[in-house]
């Protein structure tokens, strides 16, 4: 399969190239981000469900904003990952089991800049919303 510009990649499409070639197509994405796959487990189905995400490595761990691009309430994955913190993540073609939290208000600033700085566009999202957008922080489990 001939890479592609991944730029272009969104949703289930980017999931599927992102899978088949372990992330070749859709880790490297707009605006010089970085990619990737967030499985949970849908709280009412008990399905599992992958979403790609934007990511930046934090010390050993991985941060991703519950953005939904400023929508009114809080993207699915996000509720998901509440009901069951017991997450994977896939960065290129390592998939391993995570711990999912939302952090906390003492490291949320850093964090929430560490963001920003990745995709600027989060400031415009917060600023369409009444809720504070969550930073997530994914941690290698064991």
């Amino acid at each position: 399969m001939a890479p592609i510009d991944s730029s272009e990649l969104y949703g289930d499409e980017h999931v599927r190239r992102y899978l088949e070639t372990d992330g070749e197509d859709g880790h490297d994405w707009r605006k010089g981000t970085s990619i990737l796959l967030l499985f949970t487990t849908g709280r009412k189905s008990g399905e599992e469900r992958i979403r790609p995400l934007i990511y930046r490595r934090s010390g050993d761990d991985y941060l991703v904003v519950a953005s939904d691009g400023g929508a009114p309430g809080h993207p699915g994955w996000y509720h998901n990952l509440q009901a069951d913190p017991g997450v994977e993540i896939q960065v290129m073609g390592d998939r391993f089991k995570a711990h999912a939290r939302t952090a906390g208000a003492e490291e949320r600033p850093a964090m929430w800049a560490e963001m920003v700085e990745q995709w600027p566009d989060y400031d415009r999202y917060q600023r369409k919303t009444d809720r504070e957008l969550p930073v997530v922080v994914l941690e290698r489990a064991g």
